[in-house]
């Protein structure tokens, strides 16, 4: 496990950066790109909000009367229907440079994981030879954490991974949409401040060893009072996730209106979520973290999503 040093308090805004995660913004392998190729044109403007509309037959059965909730049958993962509209993504308000601007972003419909991928569910793609092994298989082989999210995978692995269970990676917009709805939430539940009650992050006190809310990963779903407003869990905290795109850091003054895909290349890939050594700031439903594809930590995970149709 990679350590880090927990510096003296310098000043408000270093010790936020250097405490999102083990190895956030200015620390490891994350780290703002010396420079970033600008967004593709677009020529996309927002358009108004759709009705919600129905989920589409995704192939496999139903788990219960409710249509929005499908099961992958590869790996068991619930499924979770986000519906066709618009949204407000990013922040002008008490966030950091990359959240900005707040812009309204319209996305298709689509299914993201209701949970972070599991060890348990890992170790099917590895035993069918689709994927290789976490980097440090300790917790990967405890039976005690087979339900606790994968971590020490790295980007090409989530995105092997979600390509043998018939999925993909989300973009990072699908993957707010999912965390913070339609009424531009701070949090997946709302505007209340977090607890340990809603997400697993280093909630006491922020950087002192010993007072955060567990000091490990937990299994996934651990924490209902925290989901999102379509019922996604563990958006926040537990672990960070992988999403596909490529970190950008002024992306968002010219991201397209309808369904960004990110930037066409860079050397940085996204984290969201925060994590288990997260202070509450870096569990905010906008805040962006990012890392090289290499970047493989006990702190990083990923789910999975896939189209409507």
């Amino acid at each position: 496990m990679k350590h880090r040093t927990l510096l003296a308090i310098v000043t408000i805004f270093a010790l936020i950066t250097l405490s999102c995660s083990l190895t956030g913004g200015l620390i490891s392998e994350k780290g703002p790109e010396a420079s970033q190729p600008a967004a593709g044109p677009s020529g996309e403007q927002p358009i108004s909000p759709f009705a919600e509309t129905a989920p589409p037959p995704l192939g496999t059965a139903p788990l219960s009367q409710d249509e929005n909730i499908r099961v992958c049958p590869a790996d068991g993962m619930v499924m979770l229907y986000i519906s066709a509209c618009e949204f407000q993504m990013g922040s002008d308000e008490g966030g950091l440079p990359n959240e900005r601007p707040q812009h309204t972003v319209y996305l298709d419909a689509f299914y993201i994981d209701k949970t972070e991928v599991t060890n348990a569910q890992y170790r099917k793609c590895v035993e069918a030879g689709a994927c290789g092994q976490p980097h440090d298989t300790e917790w990967y082989d405890d039976p005690n954490r087979a339900e606790h999210p994968v971590v020490w995978v790295d980007w090409y692995q989530a995105k092997a991974y979600c390509e043998w269970a018939g999925r993909r990676l989300p973009t990072e917009a699908e993957w707010e949409k999912a965390a913070r709805g339609t009424d531009g939430r701070t949090y997946p539940w709302g505007s209340s401040n977090p607890d340990c009650n809603k997400a697993n992050y280093w909630g006491k006190s922020g950087l002192i060893k010993g007072v955060d809310c567990v000091g490990d990963t937990t299994a996934v779903g651990s924490y209902p009072a925290g989901a999102s407003p379509y019922g996604v869990l563990d958006m926040e905290g537990n672990v960070y996730e992988w999403v596909a795109d490529w970190y950008g850091e002024d992306y968002y003054s010219a991201s397209p209106g309808r369904n960004p895909p990110g930037p066409y290349s860079g050397k940085s890939r996204v984290l969201r979520g925060g994590s288990w050594v997260s202070v509450p700031f870096c569990v905010r439903s906008t805040y962006r973290d990012w890392g090289g594809p290499g970047l493989r930590d006990p702190d990083v995970g990923f789910r999975c999503a896939r189209d409507s149709e």
